[in-house]
C-alpha cells in the first residue's frame, strides 16, 4: 500500500498506472474509518484493478467550527484498516496541500441543495462539491463509491458529475448498519455509552413509520415521527421529511410519489446523526 500526501506525486503515480491500462476505484473519506467504509472499499476493489482511498477532513464543508474541531482523526489506525481491504493507494493530504489559496468556487445545485441538509447546513454542499471535484481531478477514477446514508450528498455529487461532465461513474452503495440498526457513521464514536444505547431508536422509528404509511398519509406520518422524537428526553429533532428520491422535494400524497424516501436528522447529546429509509 502506497501513501501519498502530495498532489503532484500521486498524480504522477496514477498516470503511470493508467498508462498500463489499470482501472481505478475510488472511495473518498474523512477518515475515522468503520465497517461501512470498508464495505465500499471491498466493492471498489472487486470491481477495479486498483483501490484508491483518500483520507482528508475537509474544513470547507463544516458549517460548525466546533464540529470540525471534534471530528475524530487517527490516520495510523485508518491505515491499519485499509491494509485489511488490500487498499493500493492512500491519499492523505494536508489542508494547505488541498487549498493553497482561498476557495472561491460556487456551485448552484438548485432545489437539490435548499432542502433538509442544505437548509440546516448552509454552505455544506458547496464545500462537499469543491473537494469531490478536486479529488476526482487528482485521482481520475473510473468509478467512485458513496454510501446511501448521505443520500442528499450522493444526489449532489451525481448532479456535480452531470454539470461538469466528469468522466467518472458514481456507484451508490446501501447503508451499512450495526446489529441494532444504527447506521454506521464516524460520528458514532463521539456518543456516550447511554447515547449509544439510545441511538437505535432512530432506525426503529423509521421502520415503524414505513409500516404506518399503509394507513396514514405523508403529513400524518411526518407529524407522528416528529412526536416520537419530541417525546424522548435525549433526542432533538431537526427535521423529518418525506420526499421523492430524484429531486428530494417533499411529497404530499402517496399516489403522486415515485421512489419515496423518509429522511431524518437528530441531535443526540453533542452528536448530530442522520438516517433515511425507503417508503416506496
Amino acid at each position: 500500500m502506497k501513501t501519498f500526501s502530495s498532489i503532484k506525486n500521486i498524480q504522477e503515480f496514477i498516470s503511470e498506472e493508467k498508462k498500463n491500462g489499470f482501472t481505478i476505484g475510488f472511495v473518498p473519506t474523512m477518515g475515522a474509518l468503520h465497517e461501512g467504509h470498508l464495505q465500499l472499499m471491498r466493492r471498489a476493489k472487486q470491481e477495479n484493478d486498483l483501490l484508491v482511498v483518500s483520507v482528508f477532513v475537509n474544513p470547507i464543508q463544516f458549517n460548525n467550527p466546533e464540529d470540525l474541531k471534534k471530528y475524530p482523526r487517527n490516520l495510523e489506525k485508518d491505515k491499519q484498516l485499509l491494509e485489511t481491504v488490500s487498499c493500493d493507494i492512500v491519499f492523505a493530504p494536508t489542508v494547505e496541500e488541498m487549498y493553497p489559496e482561498a476557495v472561491t468556487t460556487k456551485y448552484d445545485f438548485g432545489k437539490l441543495e435548499t432542502v433538509m441538509e442544505g437548509a440546516f447546513r448552509k454552505g455544506h454542499f458547496n464545500g462537499v462539491a469543491v473537494v469531490v471535484k478536486k479529488l476526482f481531478d487528482i485521482v481520475l477514477p473510473d468509478k467512485a463509491y458513496f454510501g446511501e446514508k448521505d443520500f442528499q450528498q450522493l444526489a449532489i455529487i451525481q448532479e456535480l458529475v452531470r454539470m461538469e461532465n466528469l468522466p467518472v461513474q458514481i456507484v451508490p452503495c446501501p447503508i451499512v448498519r450495526e446489529e441494532d440498526g444504527l447506521a454506521m457513521s464516524s460520528r458514532n464514536e463521539r456518543l456516550t455509552g447511554d447515547e449509544r444505547k439510545a441511538a437505535p431508536f432512530i432506525h426503529k422509528t423509521l421502520k415503524e413509520a414505513v409500516k404506518l404509511s399503509e394507513k396514514m398519509n405523508p403529513a400524518e406520518i411526518k407529524k407522528w415521527v416528529i412526536e416520537q422524537f419530541s417525546a424522548t428526553d435525549v433526542f432533538q429533532i431537526e427535521y423529518f421529511e418525506i420526499a421523492n428520491d430524484r429531486d428530494l422535494q417533499p411529497i404530499t400524497a402517496w399516489d403522486k410519489a415515485f421512489g419515496t424516501m423518509g429522511f431524518v436528522a437528530v441531535q443526540l447529546g453533542q452528536v448530530r446523526l442522520i438516517d433515511n429509509i425507503r417508503f416506496i
